[in-house]
């Protein structure tokens, strides 16, 4: 099992990226916190996450992490019933770590539903399952300095509807975030939409 990838970051999307290892790429899926610390890193130089290798039947597939607490989380949540690899990293996108971690702790339902493809029974199973297990999750995360990047509209748009959000949703929030912070980075637009959207 790949437990860490340890290379040079070959490209990048808010989904994926692929990890050049001693000349071999590796294609490993990520959440947008993620992607947050690789825009915030500059992607300059070698990069390390921590992987997840998920097997199942003749399938493997690796799910990268920046940190160790986020590794975690994601695989607490595959193990609640009725949440695969994808939904988790869904949820991982779809609020900040430590927003996740507070509604889980909090047994906020209503929040954890406004995450796209998130039910109620689903959030009701996430808070049962995971209310008394995410207190050692509650650290706070290391603060890193952010690297400006380059951000259109029509990126974060993107973004936000791979992660389920209808386009005149995710349109709308873009435009809400860039009008708060023109000359924000990327990480901290897509940040300031999806806050918007989890309370909406």
């Amino acid at each position: 099992m790949i437990g860490r990838l340890t290379g040079t970051l070959a490209a990048a999307t808010p989904e994926r990226v692929l990890i050049d290892v001693g000349g071999v790429g590796y294609e490993v899926a990520i959440s947008l916190a993620t992607f947050y610390e690789l825009e915030r890193a500059g992607a300059h130089g070698p990069i390390q996450l921590f992987v997840h290798t998920h097997v199942r039947e003749e399938q493997l597939a690796l799910y990268g992490f920046w940190s160790e607490r986020e590794k975690e989380l994601f695989e607490r949540l595959i193990a609640v019933s009725g949440i695969g690899p994808r939904l988790a990293q869904v949820v991982l996108s779809g609020l900040p770590l430590d927003d996740l971690v507070a509604a889980l702790a909090a047994g906020d339902v209503a929040r954890l539903t406004r995450i796209p493809g998130v039910g109620k029974k689903t959030a009701e199973r996430m808070v049962v399952e995971l209310r008394d297990k995410v207190a050692a999750l509650a650290r706070e995360l290391p603060a890193a300095a952010a690297t400006p990047a380059t951000a259109t509209d029509d990126d974060l748009s993107a973004a936000l509807v791979n992660l389920g959000y209808k386009p005149s949703v995710a349109q709308a929030a873009v435009t809400e975030a860039r009008q708060q912070a023109p000359e924000a980075a990327f990480h901290e637009l897509l940040r300031a939409a999806l806050r918007r959207l989890s309370r909406a």
